[in-house]
C-alpha cells in the first residue's frame, strides 16, 4: 500500500511536482520526449472535402457583390393611368437607350392613382433627380403635332428626361400626363403674360412673330384666376431678342373676321393657330431702338391685334356722355371716332336713374387717345380740363351714330357742332362728363323710316288704281268698239286689192320687158342705118347742108331715145316692181 502510494508521487520528490533544484539538467532531459510527443497530439490534418464549400461560397459571394454592384436604382412613378404599360415588358427609355424595365404595376392605397415600380441599369443613379420629367409615350396628338406612332407595334413606353444640373437625388416621381413642350437646354427666354380670360390657349400653343412659329405656351398660374390668367410663354433663340419692354402680344387665336366700309375682312394667323390657339406678338413703330426685354418680364396679352395696335398710342383719357335715347347695338370695345376717324373706345355702359328730374339716363364711358390726333394740345398740356372745357364752350357734343346697318351696331361719335346750345363741361369721379346730342344712330335711321312711311302713305294709291282702271276700260272698249273692226276690215280689203293688182301687173307686164331688149336692139340697128344713110346724104348733099343739119339732129333725138329705152330696160329686167313703186334708190343701182 505504501509502495502504492510511494509509486503515485511526482518524480521530482516535491509536492507540487515541480523538479528539484540539485537535479534541474537531467529532468529536463527527460521532459522533452513527453513535450514533443503532445505537440504532435494535436496537429490537424487539411482534409480535401473542404474545397467544395469554400468554392462555393466564394462563388457565391462573388455573385453577390457582382449582383449588387450590376443592380441599378428603383424608382416608383405616379400616374392616373397604366394605359399601355405592361409589367417585365414595358422599357423605360432616354433618347431611345434601354435604362431599365417596369417590374410592378398597382392602385395607390386610394385607388386613384396608379404607381408603377421600374428597376434601371446601374450607372444612371445621376439622371434621377428632382427637375427630372417622366411621362408615357404613345400614340397622341399633342401640341400640333402627331407622335408616338412607332409604339403602335412595339408598345407604349416611360420616357425619361433628365433635369437640369443642381437637382437633388430622388427616386419617387409623378409621372407628365403629356410630353414636355421644350427640351432641356433649348436656347431662349420665358416671359410671363396676364390675360383676362385664357380662352381657347393652352399647353403647346404656338407663339408667332410676324407669321413666324418662334416659341410655344408652356402653361398656365391657376393661383390668381380669381381676377386673371397667367401664362408663360417660350421664346426661342434668335427671335428672342426681339421681344422689347414695350412689346405687344395678343392673342392670335382663331379666325377674325370682320365688316367694315371695304367689305369682309377675314385674318387668320395660321392653320395650327384655329387648331391650338395661340399667341403672337409685335414691337410699336414708334419703338424700334426699345431695349430687350429680361427674362421672366410680365407683359399684358391683349384680346386682339386692334386692341393691342391701341396700346400703343399712350395713356388715354376718360370720358361719359349720357345718353336719353335707346342704345341698342351699343357695345363694350365699340368705336369712338371723331369726324369718322377713330380716337378711342367704349369701355362701360350702364344704367342710372336721375331721381331730381325723375327720368333713366345711360351713361356710356368711353376713352380717348390724344396721340391720335396729331399736333392737339390734350396730348401735350397737363391742364387736360381747362382744355376739354374750352371745347365744350365750342361745341363738342357726343351722339349715336350707326356703325353697321346690316348688324345694327352702333358708335360713338364726336364732334364740334359751332350751332349747338350752350353747355358747360362736368366731372363725374375722374372722367370728364360730354353733353350730347339726341337722335343719332338707330333713333335717325328710325325717324327717317317713319317720314318715309309718311310720304308713302300720303300718295293716293287708290285715286290713281281708279285712274287705271277708267283708262284701261277706255282702252278697251276702242279695241273692242265697232269702228275699230271696221277699219280693220276695210284695211284688209285695201291689202287685198294691192297684192290683186300686183299680180295682174307681174303677168301682163311680163311679156312686155320680155321683149324691150329686142326693141333695144333693134334700135340700136336703127340708128346705125341711119349713120350710114347720113353719111350717104353728106357725101350727096354736102355737110353744111340744111337736110344735113336737120338731119342730124333726127340722129341725136334717135341716139338719147335708143339709150333711155335700154335703161328702162335694164332697170325694169332687175327691179319688176318698179312699174308699181316707181324708182327709187334701189331701183337706180
Amino acid at each position: 500500500m505504501s509502495g502504492g502510494s510511494g509509486d503515485e508521487r511526482p518524480e521530482s520528490g516535491r509536492p507540487d511536482g515541480s523538479p528539484p533544484p540539485h537535479d534541474t539538467d537531467g529532468e529536463t532531459e527527460r521532459a522533452a520526449p513527453v513535450q514533443a510527443t503532445l505537440r504532435a497530439s494535436h496537429r490537424r490534418r487539411f482534409n480535401l472535402i473542404w474545397i467544395i464549400p469554400i468554392v462555393t461560397v466564394a462563388i457565391g459571394l462573388y455573385l453577390a457583390i457582382t449582383t449588387i454592384r450590376n443592380h441599378g436604382p428603383t424608382i416608383t412613378i405616379t400616374f392616373n393611368s397604366a394605359e399601355g404599360l405592361k409589367a417585365g415588358q414595358s422599357q423605360v427609355r432616354h433618347k431611345d437607350v434601354v435604362l431599365g424595365t417596369v417590374r410592378n404595376i398597382r392602385l395607390s392605397d386610394d385607388f386613384s392613382h396608379v404607381i408603377v415600380t421600374a428597376e434601371l441599369h446601374a450607372g444612371y443613379d445621376r439622371l434621377l433627380t428632382s427637375t427630372t420629367r417622366i411621362w408615357v409615350v404613345k400614340p397622341r396628338f399633342f401640341a400640333g403635332n402627331i407622335s408616338g406612332f412607332e409604339t403602335l407595334l412595339s408598345g407604349a413606353y416611360i420616357d425619361l428626361l433628365p433635369g437640369a444640373a443642381g437637382g437633388k437625388s430622388q427616386r419617387d416621381f409623378t409621372g407628365l400626363e403629356n410630353p414636355p413642350v421644350l427640351e432641356e437646354n433649348t436656347p431662349g427666354r420665358t416671359f410671363v403674360l396676364r390675360a383676362d380670360r385664357l380662352g381657347s390657349l393652352s399647353q403647346g400653343s404656338p407663339v408667332f412673330y410676324r407669321d413666324m412659329s418662334v416659341g410655344e405656351v408652356l402653361g398656365w398660374d391657376v393661383g390668381e384666376m380669381a381676377n386673371y390668367v397667367t401664362l408663360r410663354v417660350f421664346v426661342r433663340a434668335p427671335f428672342d431678342k426681339y421681344v422689347h419692354e414695350r412689346t405687344h402680344f395678343w392673342n392670335a387665336s382663331g379666325v377674325n373676321v370682320s365688316l367694315s366700309g371695304t367689305g369682309l375682312q377675314v385674318q387668320v394667323e395660321s392653320l395650327r393657330a384655329i387648331l391650338l390657339g395661340g399667341i403672337a406678338f409685335d414691337n410699336p413703330p414708334k419703338e424700334p431702338t426699345a431695349t430687350e426685354a429680361a427674362a421672366n418680364q410680365e407683359f399684358p396679352l391683349y384680346k386682339d391685334k386692334e386692341a393691342a395696335d391701341s396700346a400703343s398710342y399712350g395713356k388715354p383719357l376718360y370720358f361719359e356722355a349720357f345718353f336719353e335715347g335707346s342704345v341698342r347695338g351699343l357695345s363694350q370695345g365699340a368705336t369712338v371716332d371723331l369726324r369718322g376717324i377713330k380716337i378711342g373706345q367704349v369701355t362701360g355702359i350702364s344704367l342710372r336713374y336721375d331721381r331730381k328730374n325723375d327720368r333713366v339716363l345711360i351713361p356710356v364711358q368711353f376713352e380717348v387717345q390724344p396721340d391720335r390726333i396729331a399736333d392737339n394740345e390734350l396730348a401735350t398740356r397737363h391742364d387736360v380740363a381747362r382744355v376739354v372745357s374750352d371745347l365744350v364752350r365750342r361745341g363738342l357734343r357726343a351722339q349715336l351714330t350707326s356703325a353697321n346697318l346690316i348688324t345694327g351696331a352702333q358708335s360713338v361719335s364726336l364732334d364740334i357742332d359751332p350751332d349747338a346750345p350752350p353747355a358747360e363741361m362736368t366731372r363725374d369721379g375722374d372722367r370728364f362728363v360730354i353733353p350730347s346730342l339726341r337722335g343719332g344712330g338707330l333713333d335717325n335711321i328710325t325717324a327717317s323710316i317713319s317720314q318715309l312711311l309718311q310720304k308713302v302713305n300720303a300718295i293716293p294709291f287708290k285715286a290713281i288704281g281708279d285712274n287705271l282702271n277708267t283708262a284701261l276700260a277706255g282702252v278697251a272698249g276702242v279695241a273692242n268698239g265697232a269702228q275699230l273692226r271696221g277699219a280693220l276690215t276695210a284695211m284688209q280689203q285695201a291689202l287685198a286689192s294691192v297684192q290683186d293688182l300686183t299680180q295682174k301687173l307681174d303677168r301682163e307686164a311680163s311679156p312686155a320687158l320680155a321683149r324691150l331688149p329686142a326693141i333695144a336692139q333693134s334700135l340700136s340697128e336703127t340708128v346705125a342705118h341711119a349713120n350710114r344713110l347720113v353719111s350717104s346724104v353728106d357725101t350727096g348733099y354736102g355737110g353744111d347742108s340744111r337736110f344735113k343739119r336737120d338731119l342730124d339732129r333726127l340722129l341725136a333725138q334717135l341716139n338719147e331715145t335708143a339709150s333711155s329705152v335700154r335703161v328702162l330696160a335694164d332697170l325694169l329686167t332687175r327691179h319688176p316692181e318698179a312699174l308699181i313703186r316707181g324708182r327709187t334708190n334701189t331701183g337706180a343701182e
